[in-house]
């Protein structure tokens, strides 16, 4: 069988008739009936029943369309592959980041993909709850937090950047109350509570689980304090007010932690499920265009740009101590 053959018989079953076969391909109706009897006989396969009203795919003739299908989406795959590989890249990319991230390193990130490609158009879709891929017809997303509930088989993920979550308060919260000594000592404090991209009525935002080292077992602590909110944006402003300790990603304060403005405490404690990760439908015919995004977000992010950043200003609080106003 070659090409025009699968189109033949996918175009019969369309429109279950010779005449709309005919009609779909641009041929005279005698060319079709004479084509299929042709390819029947060489088959030694009745592929199609015929009536007075309709033509319908036997099974043999369903399990050949349904071949053919797959055969012709994979030549148009590889022809398209061929096109993109002589030209310069085109098209349109889909894709989906959280609000922060996305804003602050996303955001710029594909501004300078745009630049090197400018034949390729971007649609970048800020959102705090990671909507369904593939019906909505996205490309991929550039995500936060563990996608591990997501089927293997179905999808791909990729990590771009380590990254942690991490206490911090600023030096006036901390001149005035203290820094924590230890993890249970963060009962005794304010702490500024995010509720960010929570479904779940039962979810728990006011426990935070946390690393001493990066092969050691989690900690969990109850922590309670009078401000919260799901935006992680104001919670960092209240923190920077001196209103209580927060737990924030490294890629949010980085330039706080650089000034000043902020300091660790708890140094050796972090949250460490919060990488930087590229997820996408499984689909393995992508663009080359997409595949050209997913090596230049590595590129960008690889190293974790706000952990080169790191400065001696990062200096962490001493436990228990109440620096100087």
């Amino acid at each position: 069988m070659d090409r025009s053959d699968l189109e033949l018989v996918l175009a019969v079953r369309t429109h279950g008739s010779l005449a709309g076969a005919a009609r779909s391909l641009d041929v005279a109706p005698p060319v079709v009936t004479k084509r299929l009897a042709a390819l029947e006989a060489r088959l030694g396969q009745r592929l199609f029943q015929r009536t007075t009203r309709r033509v319908s795919p036997t099974a043999e003739g369903e399990t050949v369309c349904e071949r053919a299908m797959v055969l012709l989406q994979g030549f148009v795959a590889l022809e398209a592959e061929l096109q993109e590989r002589k030209a310069e890249p085109t098209g349109l990319i889909r894709l989906a980041a959280t609000f922060g991230f996305g804003r602050l390193w996303v955001g710029p990130a594909l501004a300078r993909f745009q630049e090197r490609y400018p034949r390729i158009d971007i649609q970048l879709q800020l959102t705090e709850q990671l909507p369904d891929l593939s019906l909505q017809a996205y490309d991929g997303a550039i995500w936060l937090w563990s996608v591990a509930n997501r089927q293997a088989g179905q999808w791909v993920s990729r990590r771009l950047a380590p990254n942690q979550r991490v206490l911090v308060a600023s030096s006036r919260y901390l001149a005035q109350h203290g820094a924590p000594s230890s993890l249970q000592d963060l009962q005794r404090h304010a702490c500024l509570i995010v509720r960010e991209n929570g479904n779940a009525q039962d979810q728990r935002f006011d426990v935070w689980t946390l690393h001493q080292a990066q092969h050691a077992a989690p900690e969990r602590v109850r922590v309670r304090g009078p401000l919260s909110s799901n935006s992680g944006e104001l919670v960092r402003d209240w923190c920077l007010a001196g209103r209580g300790i927060m737990l924030r990603s490294l890629w949010d304060i980085a330039p706080q932690l650089a000034s000043g403005e902020l300091v660790r405490v708890l140094p050796h404690h972090a949250m460490l499920e919060a990488d930087i990760h590229w997820l996408a439908p499984l689909r393995p015919d992508a663009p080359r265009r997409i595949r050209l995004l997913i090596d230049f977000l590595i590129e960008q992010f690889q190293g974790a740009p706000w952990e080169t950043r790191r400065p001696s200003a990062w200096r962490a609080a001493p436990p228990g101590s109440r620096p100087a106003p």
